[in-house]
């Protein structure tokens, strides 16, 4: 897959370096001493003002980083006119397997803030920003859609059931990024994501070796939030953190307009599960337009090629993006022009 992707990186159609300048490995935080770093793609083209997409990867919270998406972010940054930003979050597995959820959601808000405080440098517009993902990715930026407004600086997530952001910007409070809507942005595009931890940790899958990533991982099953809590005690916590139980009605809270896919022949989140996502959206009165991928299975939106699904992002992924592209256009272009 990586000898694949780099293959790909060579194809001017994929990667065109003249239409970008990349800052590689920006670290833009470090919690507990573990840096995280995103990659930032910005135009060439003349201008001072391109919208921002913000991408997070995939691997069921405990495997892969960046690079699985990156061909991802050089198609996207040598064919449109975006600031693209490809992030790292710490795993599960991290920092000796203690790393709890809401870390890991809390490193994915902490990028939000950092972008929108420092994209200007970049030529980026953080009025016009978009988030996406694929599978763990998707769930992350739904997470980030749903409940932005429910920050909290100090505390415990136990307590409170809000998320500590791994960066806040100086002299900012949880309030501010509650009350001024700091962490909204203008859409979201979620691929092939699940979006429902509460309920396979409630039948003793995620958080045990029925869930492989664990394995894959080379990593010990245990709580999310560590061995002192689980989802049939604690079924607040669980919640808290999944995306299906967080969506607002539209009287309460405005979400941006959302593109959500699906693949036909996925069995890691597969078509209903998504489609019962849509629906929840739908029924709150929310945005979203949604797109089933026919003939697809998981990850294709992943570098290079992967033997054992046989996704091939030459193949795959490239019509994928022109419809995701097609949306973002439709709705941030006219509005980067404004500003």
């Amino acid at each position: 897959m990586y000898l694949i992707s780099k293959l790909y990186s060579l194809d001017k159609n994929i990667n065109n370096k003249k239409n970008y300048s990349l800052s590689n490995n920006v670290i833009w935080a470090s919690p507990k001493g573990f840096d995280l770093a995103m990659d930032i793609y910005s135009p060439t083209k003349e201008g001072d003002s391109f919208p921002v997409l913000v991408m997070f990867h995939g691997g069921g919270f405990l495997l892969r980083r960046k690079y699985i998406i990156e061909n991802m972010a050089q198609y996207i940054a040598s064919n449109y006119d975006y600031v693209v930003c490809n992030v790292d979050y710490r795993l599960l597995r991290d920092q000796k397997n203690s790393v709890t959820f809401d870390e890991l959601l809390g490193d994915a808000f902490g990028a939000i803030l950092w972008i929108k405080e420092n994209i200007t440098n970049y030529k980026g517009n953080r009025d016009s920003m978009a988030v996406t993902g694929d599978s763990a990715g998707a769930y992350i930026s739904a997470m980030i859609v749903n409940s932005g407004n429910k920050i909290a600086t100090n505390g415990s997530f136990s307590n409170h059931f809000c998320i500590k952001p791994s960066y806040v910007p100086k002299s900012i409070t949880a309030e501010d990024i509650n009350n001024q809507n700091l962490l909204d942005v203008q859409a979201a595009v979620l691929s092939y994501g699940g979006y429902n931890l509460y309920s396979p940790a409630l039948k003793g899958i995620f958080e045990t070796r029925k869930n492989p990533f664990w394995t894959l991982a080379l990593s010990k099953p245990r709580g999310i939030f560590g061995n002192n809590f689980n989802a049939h005690e604690n079924p607040e916590m669980y919640k808290a953190i999944s995306p299906i139980y967080n969506i607002p009605k539209l009287e309460e809270r405005k979400l941006p307009p959302q593109f959500i896919t699906s693949a036909s022949k996925d069995r890691v989140t597969p078509v209903y599960a998504i489609e019962e996502y849509v629906r929840a959206l739908q029924d709150a009165g929310q945005e979203v337009t949604y797109w089933e991928y026919k003939d697809q299975g998981h990850a294709y939106l992943d570098s290079g090629k992967t033997l054992m699904s046989g996704n091939d992002f030459k193949r795959d992924a490239i019509p994928a993006l022109k419809k995701i592209m097609e949306f973002l256009d439709s709705k941030l272009l006219k509005r980067s022009k404004s500003f």
